[in-house]
Order: structure tokens, then C-alpha cells, then sequence
């Protein structure tokens, strides 16, 4: 009968890793006392370090392995056995070394021997304790000193995993020399068949275990083996523990993390963690410095990695490797590291990792003062540099004034070097003239040799620059782009990922159900409001509609009873359900959508908080200064609001105890990590990607915080659950985007008449003029080539303005492709960097497009009735149902709708008729109207005919809720029906415009 029990997957371990470089402990050996294998640990420094051995036994003679034993466990007790196995200890002025790693590279063979010297055992069933005969099941040291333990459980007998956690948490006492943080062992595997759980820290019942799993079908867990010969959790003793890796892994990965944190009493405390790498983040980081290895420079590689990843610990030990990475040849592969951030928290855990890693400082450089500093550390090649993107335009300015100050002839180009790039949070980073600017300050001395050659070989000598310009938005031979993101877009995926695939994944959904963040969409409640308005003038002027409607809903978002009426609710809610969450320390954001009403929201806020002497404060974010046209005399700005505390100081008083609620208008809906916030109230539209961002500032996790709360006044729940599927399970890219669409469009702009051919020639010979020969005179004569056009689009405008408007979107459209292709495809013609760039100027000179009057009702019309009720309640759950792909760049048309002029209380009527609930039956003929009217509206003629269906129907879109506002009262069945129900919205959408599309393409 085969074996089942406990001791037969413990002897498949010990089996293993004896066969692959192991060595087996005896357990009689361990000095309980001194937590370590003392025998052992004397023999490896006799055998690795026989020069510093007999200087010490000159000294110490027969006593020289006690000393050296004393003073060992002194260092390891004050330093931590990580420091001392990475750096060696002091005995009597010498340095010993407890353990050799590998070098970066093969050029010493020296240190290659002392490498292979390195003893790891494995000790089964280990009597850790002086004062009781417990053992731990697996004991993993390194020449002497343990430094991992392994509890197993067999599912064959009843046991699991969640056993193992018991018995660390409840038999395992943390005070055990051999148990005490970063004193001897470092970290603690809970094991069975099916998963792995490990802690750094072992803290009795607080004890803190991370799943160390592979992930399984885009969730947690481990697949089974696909060969059907091991465990679901071989890969920890075959690949983690393995030699070579698991002494990688205490070399370069392990690291002591110091933070300062907060107290209840706000006071700053340093916080000590020992991290250890989670599997995804090891097998990312080995697997991108193993391709950098072998792709050498010049490619790229995206990483979709979901909030609670630990981004920042894995940008950090990439970083680490890429700067010390040889190739098989021994040659370093990159000369500098460049990390392009905006997060202040990473300047420092970046530099504090890699000074335990190194021991020296000047490895990392944070750009903080200046562009000039930019251009120092890459002039200077330092080995890691942390800046952000803004500073790369100034670098070749900077390079030319450094050159002149040491009274040389610069060209304000770095010599040519190859660098690794790596991007945090690439969607909002790989797009834009400034990443552009990066590419051409790195591409350094070979990217201006190489447009030297091509205007040579085009006759074109002194348009070099232009050339360069073009060299510069592809793919540069000399730089290797490492892009981080959790939630890509379409251009994130085609310029950064393989066949539009990431190069490696940790999804959302792994990293809710592995609980390193929260569900922000388990608990949403949805409020709508339903009002009706009145005219109070005696007039009843013509109004434009568009405008109008913006108008009086502006006028209902901002008005008093509104805004009192939400205050309430929040505040209510608060007071009964999120004060007591997370023990009592719970906070909420207040989304609002715009920088007025987060004004009058803190107004609203604190007056109810005072009328109910409720213990609650508030603290409100928004930018510049605020004028209230209730009060035209006032002005508002957030320190003033928030008693004199400064803008930089708002995240850590919020972080404390005295504050409770913080109501933000764009501030904060991004990258704030705050683990106390548990509540967001949302009182603004909130779409794609947007929404994923804004409502994940509530799942970050804390010891105390259970769930999250979302209560929402505006957005469908539908839409929400769209927004978050995207990247659920990872983001999946559309249809890949048409470059002959481009071409096409560029012909149509050429054929308009707006410029000429001429006009963009003498532009560009000014634009793209050797710095040499630049002088004040160019800006003039830049304008002078511009204004041509300007008028002739002037003039259009007075003529045709949806036409002028349809023109500009051509404009636009031309350069987003061309900006997003180039990154692609190495185009070689010229003319179309010409015209990208003609245009990129000209758009900024464009007279803009009018928007129509102004209107202000708040003495025309009031309000008759409003009522709040909440709509629905629950879970939107995000595992039914497919994620929409991302969808590329596109040109669509102008949106230019002619405003028919109507009766201020015809309009009226049509915005309150849209929140009643009695309705009748519609028929047929509803919808052959639509169709009809749709068809001879010209900004829908212009959007067909140059646009294919499925980008016709985003212009459509826009329109089709006007027609059915227009048309409410025809049928109110479908009206409330279309806009109530996105599924049926979806369906009538995509018919309708299909039937409008093929009329006008008959």
C-alpha cells in the first residue's frame, strides 16, 4: 500500500532538495541556546577563510571557535542574521563571512569556489526550544544558521494547510531565539498538496501569512501538475527552494523595510518588516532579467500588474537586477537604470533596498531639485536614477549650458549608452512629447549620427533634426522599456506588450481573492434624484438646447436642497454604519464634480455635522481658488477651508484621528494610498477607467477592515461593473488599428485647401533648423508660416462651422494616429513628420470652437419637487458575463450638433418629464422617426462619410439621447425604458445606428 501520511510528503522534500545541491543536518548538531548549527557554522569559515582563521587562533588558541561562535550570535542578535549572512560579522577586527553569493558576473573564479562552498541543509523535525522538546517539521540553514522553517500538513490525513497557520499562530512561540524576527530564521512556510502560505513575521494570533501560490485560471490558488507526477506545490521545493534560487533569493530579494507610520496620536513610528518576494513577484522579476539577458537592449516589456501587487517592491528588485545584469558574455547589459515615477514613496524604499543589497552608497539617485540634475546623473552614468518624465524636454538645454560652463563645445547629446527604462504606471506615462523627449535624450550620440545619415542619403543635409524627430518616436536600439500599469489601455498593449499580450500578469481578481485587496464593489448602494423645475420669469426666451440643459442640470447639482438633502444621507450613513468600522477609525471620500460644489459640500458638511454636535471633521481637496457666483466678493481656496493646513500636509492630517471625511474634486482620485478609508460617496459621472481608479482608492487593506462601502448618486451600476471588468481578469486589446486610415485621412486634409504645401516647407525649415544656427527671429517667422491657415480655418468657420469643426477633428485624428503608428512602425516618410508636427502647432492656433451662449437660470426657474431614493442595493458582481477588449486610437467626427432653438419651457418640461413614472405604449413608429430625422442631420451625413460604422456609432451616440428626449413625450414606455436600462440602451443604440448608417450610404 502506498505511503499517505504526514512523514511521506516530508520525505518527497528532503528527497529532492538532497538531489539538487542540499546537504542533510543532523539535528543532534543544533545548539538550541544559541538558535544555531555551531559545528557547522565553524567549519565553512576554516574552510572558505583559513587567513583569517589562523590570525584568529594566533590570538585565541583552542578557544578561537567559541569566540568566534560568541561573537557571531552577538552580531546576529543586534544586526539580524540577513545583514550578517549578506555582510559578515566582526571578531576581534576581522571580518568573517557566514556565506558567499553569486557574483552578477563569471570574470572571478575566486568568488565562483567560495560560491560553491555555500552549505544549505535540511534538518527534519528540529527540537528548536530549550525548554521543550517541540520540533518544526522542515528547517532550511545556510552554513549553520536556519534561516527558513517549513510546517507540512497532508490533506490524505485530515490536515490542510489552515493547520499549519494554526500551529505557527498558536504552538510557535515568537520569543524562541530560534522564532524571533530577523534574528535566525527569516521566513515561514505553511505547506500542504494544494498551497503555500508564508509569514516574515511570527506574531502569535497577529500572525500575519501571505499566499506564496502561483495563481490559477486568473484567480488564487495552484494548478494542478499538467504532467499528473507532483504536488500542486512542487514548484516551492523545485523552483523556490532550489539552490541556486533560494540563495538568490536571501542575496537579492530579502530585504528589511523601515517605514514611518502614524499612531493613533499622529505621532511618527518606524515600522520594521522583513519582505519576502510573493511567487508572482519573484517569477516577474527573473523572468524580465532573464529575457533582458538574452533579448539584449532594445526591446520592450509590459507588466499588468493589479493594486496590491507590490509594485513597488518588484520595480525595486528589477531595478536592482537590470543594474547589475552581464550578459553570457560577461558584458554589463545595461550602463544605467532610469525609473520613471511620480510616487515619492519609491525615491526612498528604492534607495534604502539597494543600499542592503550593495553596501555602498551612490547606486541610486533621486531627481528631485531639477532637470539639471537630470542631466548630471545621465551625464555621469549613474548606475540607478528616479525622476520623472516632466524633466526630460530641459535635459539637452541642460547638457549645452554644462558644456559651456567647463568651456567646451557641446551638442547638448549624451554619448550614446544603453539604458533600461522602467515605467511606473505606463498608461498615463508612454504617450505625449515628453516620452517622446526621453526617447531622444537617451537615443544620446548614435540616434543624431543616424538622421545625419538619412537626410544625407536624402539630400536633405541640413534638415537632420528633422530625421532625428523622426528616429526618435520609434524604438530605439540603444533602450529597453520595462512598463508597469494596472490598468492598460489600447496603446499601452501595442506598444509595450507582445501581440498586444503583457509579458507577464497579475490580475485584479487573483489579487482580491488572495485578499491583498479589497472588493470595492462587494457593498454599492445607488441614490437617484427626482425633481421638478419650473420657470419663475415671466418671459419665455429661446434658448440653445445643449447649452440650456448643462445649464439647469448645473443648476440642480449645485442647488441647496440638493446638495442638503445628499449631505444628509452621507452624513447619517456615516455616523450609523462607517464610524464603526476598522475599530472605530474608519474614513470616507466624497467625490464631487467639480471644484464649486466641493466647496459648498464642505459648507453643507460642516453645518448639518454642527446642528447634530456629531464628532465628525472634514477636510476638503481642490485646486488654484474658487469663486462662488452666490458670493462674487468670496473666493475659496482648500487651505483656507481646511483652518490653514497646507496642501502637502493634507494626506498625513487626514491620516490621523482628528479627521474623518475628505471631499475632493479631481484630487486624490488617484495613487492615494490611504488603508483607513473604507466609505466613498460618489456624487459624479464616473466612467472607464476613470471609475476603476477613483473607486479603487477605498480597496487598499488594514488588519481591522473587513469590507468597503460605496454609495453612488450618479453612475449605473451596469456601467461600474463594465468599467471593471476591463481589467479583471487582465485587459485584452481590440482590433488592431488601420495605418492606411491614415494616409487616407492625411489625403482629405491636404485636398482641404486649409494649408499648403509651401507653408508647411517653411515651417519646418525654421522648426527643425541645427541649434547652431537657431536665432529669436525663428518664433516670428514660425507664426508667419502658420497664420495662412489660421485664416483660411477662420474663415470656414464664419462659413461652414461644423464643417470647420469636422476639419479640426481630422487634424486631431491625423496626429493621434501618426503619434500612436510611430511607436509601431518605422515609417520613412518624411512628410508625414512634416505635417505631425505642422499641425501639432497650428492646432494650438486654431481659434476655438465656439460653445454657444452662457445661460445662468437661478432666477428663472425653481424648484417644485425633489425626492432622493435609493434605487438599489448590493454586490455588482464582476465574475459573470466578458470583459470588452480596449480599443485603439480613432478619428471620429466633429459631435457638432446645429442647436435648434426652443422655449426655455418646452426645455423645461422635457428635463422634468424625464424623471416621471407613468408612461404609455409606444409603437413602431417611434423609432422610424428617429431614424428619419437622424438621417438629414449633417454633423451624422459629415461623421459617415468619413468614418467606418463602428466609429459612426460613437458620434451617433451622442446624439441619439437628444432624439429621445426630443421625442419623450411621443412614448415615454421606451424613453424611460432607454434611459434606465443599459442593456436595452445597448440594443436600441446599435440598431438604430446601423439602420441610419445604411441609409446614408445608399
Amino acid at each position: 500500500m502506498p505511503q499517505t501520511s504526514e512523514a511521506a510528503f516530508e520525505t518527497v522534500i528532503e528527497t529532492h532538495l538532497l538531489a539538487h545541491g542540499y546537504a542533510a543536518v543532523d539535528r543532534a548538531g543544533f545548539d538550541r541556546g544559541r538558535a544555531i548549527f555551531p559545528q557547522t557554522v565553524l567549519d565553512f569559515i576554516r574552510a572558505t577563510q583559513p587567513k583569517e582563521w589562523a590570525k584568529l587562533e594566533a590570538l585565541h588558541g583552542d578557544n578561537t571557535g567559541e569566540q568566534i561562535l560568541a561573537d557571531l550570535c552577538k552580531w546576529l542578535d543586534i544586526n539580524g542574521s540577513l545583514a550578517t549572512l549578506r555582510h559578515g560579522f566582526k571578531c576581534y577586527g576581522r571580518t568573517l563571512r557566514v556565506a558567499f553569493f553569486k557574483a552578477s558576473h563569471e570574470l572571478n573564479p575566486g568568488l565562483e569556489a567560495r560560491y560553491a562552498a555555500n552549505r544549505l541543509g535540511i534538518t527534519r523535525q528540529l527540537h528548536f526550544s530549550p525548554r521543550s522538546e517541540k520540533s518544526v517539521d522542515v528547517t532550511l540553514s545556510l552554513n549553520g544558521i536556519p534561516v527558513a522553517t517549513l510546517e507540512l500538513k497532508n490533506p490524505f490525513t485530515g490536515q490542510t494547510v489552515e493547520h499549519a497557520l494554526k500551529q505557527y499562530r498558536e504552538d510557535r512561540d515568537p520569543r524562541e531565539p530560534f522564532f524571533e524576527f530577523k534574528r535566525r530564521t527569516l521566513v515561514h512556510f505553511a505547506v500542504d498538496t494544494e498551497a503555500v502560505f508564508m509569514t516574515t513575521r511570527l506574531a502569535g494570533a497577529a500572525s500575519r501569512f501571505l499566499p506564496f501560490n502561483r495563481g490559477c485560471d486568473g484567480g488564487a490558488g495552484n494548478p494542478p501538475d499538467p504532467a499528473g507526477r507532483a504536488y500542486r506545490t512542487a514548484y516551492l521545493w523545485e523552483e523556490a527552494l532550489q539552490r541556486d534560487s533560494f540563495l538568490d533569493l536571501l542575496a537579492r530579494f530579502v530585504h528589511l523595510q523601515t517605514e514611518e507610520k502614524h499612531d493613533d496620536q499622529g505621532r511618527k513610528v518606524k515600522v520594521e518588516a522583513m519582505i519576502f518576494p510573493r511567487y508572482h513577484q519573484l517569477q516577474a522579476v527573473r523572468s524580465l532579467v532573464a529575457a533582458a539577458r538574452a533579448d539584449g537592449v532594445g526591446h520592450n516589456y509590459l507588466v499588468e500588474h493589479s493594486a496590491g501587487s507590490g509594485k513597488s517592491n518588484t520595480i525595486g528588485w528589477l531595478a536592482h537586477r537590470l543594474a547589475s545584469l552581464h550578459d553570457a558574455a560577461n558584458h554589463r547589459v545595461f550602463d544605467s537604470v532610469i525609473v520613471v515615477t511620480d510616487r515619492i514613496v519609491l525615491d526612498q524604499q528604492l534607495q534604502d533596498t539597494v543600499y542592503q543589497f550593495e553596501h555602498k552608497m551612490g547606486v541610486v539617485q533621486k531627481i528631485d531639485a531639477s532637470s539639471r540634475q537630470l542631466a548630471e546623473a545621465l551625464e555621469n552614468a549613474v548606475p540607478i536614477i528616479i525622476t520623472t518624465l516632466q524633466k526630460f524636454p530641459f535635459v539637452s538645454k541642460q547638457l549645452l549650458k554644462m558644456a559651456e560652463e567647463r568651456k567646451e563645445t557641446g551638442t547638448g547629446v549624451l554619448p550614446t549608452r544603453r539604458c533600461a527604462v522602467i515605467i511606473d504606471e505606463a498608461h498615463s506615462s508612454q504617450g505625449g512629447e515628453a516620452a517622446t523627449d526621453l526617447k531622444e535624450v537617451l537615443g544620446g550620440e548614435e540616434l543624431r549620427e543616424k538622421a545625419k545619415r538619412q537626410a544625407e542619403e536624402e539630400g536633405l543635409d541640413d534638415l537632420s533634426e528633422l530625421f532625428r524627430s523622426m528616429a526618435k518616436r520609434g524604438r530605439q536600439a540603444n533602450l529597453s522599456f520595462f512598463a508597469f500599469t494596472a490598468t492598460p489601455k489600447h496603446k499601452t498593449l501595442a506598444v509595450f506588450g507582445r501581440n498586444g499580450e503583457p509579458f507577464h500578469r497579475y490580475t485584479m481578481r487573483q489579487a482580491i481573492e488572495e485578499e491583498f485587496i479589497l472588493d470595492v464593489l462587494r457593498h454599492y448602494t445607488t441614490y437617484a434624484a427626482y425633481y421638478k423645475l419650473l420657470k419663475a420669469c415671466e418671459d419665455d426666451p429661446n434658448v440653445e438646447r445643449k447649452q440650456a440643459a448643462r445649464a439647469l442640470a448645473r443648476f440642480m447639482a449645485l442647488h441647496p436642497h440638493n446638495i442638503a438633502q445628499k449631505t444628509e444621507v452621507m452624513v447619517e450613513h456615516f455616523q450609523a454604519v462607517t464610524r464603526h468600522k476598522i475599530g472605530g477609525r474608519a474614513k470616507a471620500m466624497v467625490v464631487t464634480d467639480s471644484r464649486l460644489a466641493a466647496v459648498r459640500y464642505k459648507q453643507s458638511f460642516d453645518r448639518y455635522i454642527r446642528e447634530k454636535g456629531y464628532a465628525i471633521k472634514t477636510l476638503v481637496a481642490f485646486s488654484g481658488v474658487v469663486q462662488d457666483d452666490k458670493l462674487p466678493d468670496v473666493t475659496y481656496t482648500e487651505e483656507g477651508m481646511n483652518g490653514g493646513i497646507k496642501e502637502k500636509e493634507l494626506p498625513e492630517k487626514f491620516a490621523t484621528g482628528e479627521y474623518q471625511v475628505l471631499l475632493v474634486a479631481e484630487k486624490y482620485q488617484t495613487g492615494f494610498d490611504q488603508p483607513l478609508l473604507h466609505t466613498m460617496y460618489v456624487d459624479k459621472r464616473l466612467a472607464g477607467i476613470q471609475a476603476v481608479q477613483t473607486l479603487s482608492r477605498l480597496n487598499r487593506t488594514h488588519p481591522l477592515k473587513e469590507d468597503t462601502f460605496v454609495l453612488d448618486f450618479v453612475n449605473d451600476p451596469a456601467e461600474i461593473r463594465e468599467a471593471f471588468k476591463v481589467y479583471y481578469e487582465g485587459a485584452q486589446i481590440g482590433e488592431e488599428v488601420d495605418p492606411a486610415r491614415m494616409y487616407e485621412i492625411k489625403g482629405e486634409l491636404d485636398a482641404s485647401g486649409i494649408y499648403l504645401a509651401e507653408e508647411i516647407e517653411r515651417f519646418c525649415r525654421v522648426y527643425f533648423m541645427p541649434k547652431e544656427r537657431q536665432s529669436a527671429a525663428d518664433h516670428q517667422a514660425m507664426n508667419a508660416a502658420l497664420d495662412p491657415a489660421v485664416q483660411r480655418f477662420r474663415a470656414l468657420q464664419e462659413r461652414d462651422e461644423p464643417e470647420a469643426e469636422l476639419w479640426r477633428g481630422k487634424q486631431q485624428a491625423f496626429r493621434n494616429l501618426y503619434g500612436f503608428l510611430s511607436q509601431i512602425i518605422p515609417y520613412q516618410d518624411s512628410d508625414l513628420e512634416r505635417l505631425y508636427v505642422f499641425l501639432r502647432y497650428l492646432g494650438a492656433k486654431l481659434p476655438r470652437r465656439r460653445g454657444g451662449p452662457i445661460y445662468h437660470f437661478d432666477d428663472d426657474i425653481r424648484l417644485e419637487y425633489y425626492r432622493l431614493q435609493k434605487i438599489s442595493e448590493g454586490s455588482i458582481d464582476l465574475r459573470q458575463g466578458y470583459a470588452q477588449r480596449l480599443d485603439g486610437p480613432t478619428e471620429v467626427g466633429s459631435g457638432l450638433v446645429r442647436e435648434q432653438p426652443i422655449a426655455l419651457s418646452r426645455l423645461i418640461d422635457l428635463i422634468n418629464e424625464q424623471f416621471g413614472t407613468d408612461f404609455n405604449q409606444a409603437d413602431q413608429l417611434f423609432f422610424d422617426q428617429i431614424v428619419e430625422v437622424a438621417v438629414h442631420d449633417e454633423s451624422l451625413q459629415q461623421a459617415a462619410a468619413v468614418n467606418p460604422a463602428d466609429k459612426f456609432e460613437l458620434v451617433f451616440r451622442a446624439l441619439l439621447e437628444t432624439l429621445f428626449v426630443e421625442r419623450m413625450d411621443q412614448n415615454e414606455e421606451i424613453f424611460v425604458r432607454f434611459m434606465n436600462d443599459p442593456e436595452f440602451r445597448k440594443t436600441i443604440t446599435a440598431g438604430l445606428a446601423a439602420a441610419v448608417y445604411q441609409k446614408l450610404h445608399a
